[in-house]
């Protein structure tokens, strides 16, 4: 069995995410392959609108998770790019919301995704992810943007090269691809830039910041912050 490295969401994060939204348990880890990682609910209608505060799963489709572990399962493969990540147990904040890790192999750094309850159908919602070597000061949680957005913050990557996407509500495919550089070699390092992006069609989307391992270019962790678009 492999060993789960824990680490939690930064408290003031996950409080005001939390908050946001309107605001022991747990299972063993595991792996994206060993379980499905998608639960639909058909026999309530889906939401008109992705919910404010919803990075994933899209509103308009028919993905809906019954569980915490497999909605950050699901968004880590779907929504990231993770390739057979390690799922780490649920931790609830509360009855309705928690967190839950994703790495990319049980030595790799932990991604913390935070899930909440939000519909009628009781099923989990993405909110956002957060690694501490990728941290975005700006813009916030929920902050409206419009292009040129400028993204300021601190993280360490290989080569220093973070990559940035701007995504947007219903669609995989960025309004936006760009990288900025940071910190290397486990050392932070702060980064600032303006990142241009096509107009978008929804209103609502989020700024992925993530990384990719040096020895065989996969999705090694990420931190990802909802946005409105102005």
């Amino acid at each position: 069995m492999r060993t789960r490295v824990r680490r939690a969401l930064p408290a003031i994060l996950l409080v005001a995410l939390l908050v946001a939204a309107g605001c022991g348990s747990g299972s063993k880890t595991t792996t994206a392959s060993s379980r499905s990682t998608t639960s639909t609910s058909s026999t309530l209608p889906r939401p008109a609108a992705q919910p404010d505060t919803a990075v994933w799963p899209f509103a308009d489709s028919t993905t809906r998770y019954a569980d915490p572990e497999r909605a950050a399962e699901g968004f880590a493969v779907d929504f990231l790019g993770f390739v057979d990540p390690v799922i780490g147990a649920f931790t609830p904040g509360d009855s309705r919301s928690g967190e839950v890790t994703v790495q990319a192999r049980s030595t790799g750094p932990v991604t913390t995704v935070v899930v909440r309850k939000l519909t009628a159908d009781g099923t989990w919602w993405v909110l956002a992810a957060a690694t501490p070597n990728l941290q975005l000061r700006s813009p916030t949680a929920g902050t409206s943007i419009t292009s040129p957005v400028t993204l300021t913050g601190q993280g360490t990557a290989f080569e220093g090269t973070v990559n940035v996407e701007v995504r947007q509500d219903g669609t995989l495919t960025p309004v936006a691809t760009d990288f900025v550089t940071g910190g290397g070699n486990g050392e932070m390092g702060p980064f600032s830039k303006a990142i241009t992006f096509s107009p978008p069609t929804a209103s609502g989307g989020a700024i992925v910041l993530k990384t990719l391992g040096g020895e065989n270019g996969v999705v090694w962790e990420a931190s990802v912050v909802r946005v409105q678009f102005g």
